[in-house]
């Protein structure tokens, strides 16, 4: 979802946070695994683009929503 709230393709993902295009589908599909550095990386470049990652509460769970 985040991705694609700032409209980025997996190429585009990939060659602004430094992960492979094939470990990001990998993760999107549910296929494998990502390193915790992998994963903190595609978190920093979405966060940089304007993503905010919402924590799950007592009233719903985990999302993204974009800065205003």
């Amino acid at each position: 979802m985040a991705r694609a709230a700032v409209g980025f393709s997996v190429r585009e993902l990939a060659q602004r946070s430094g992960v492979a295009d094939s470990t990001i589908l990998r993760f999107e599909t549910g296929k494998g695994d990502i390193l915790t550095a992998n994963l903190g990386k595609l978190q920093a470049t979405l966060e940089a683009a304007g993503v905010v990652f919402v924590s799950a509460d007592d009233v719903a769970g985990a999302g993204v929503r974009l800065k205003r």
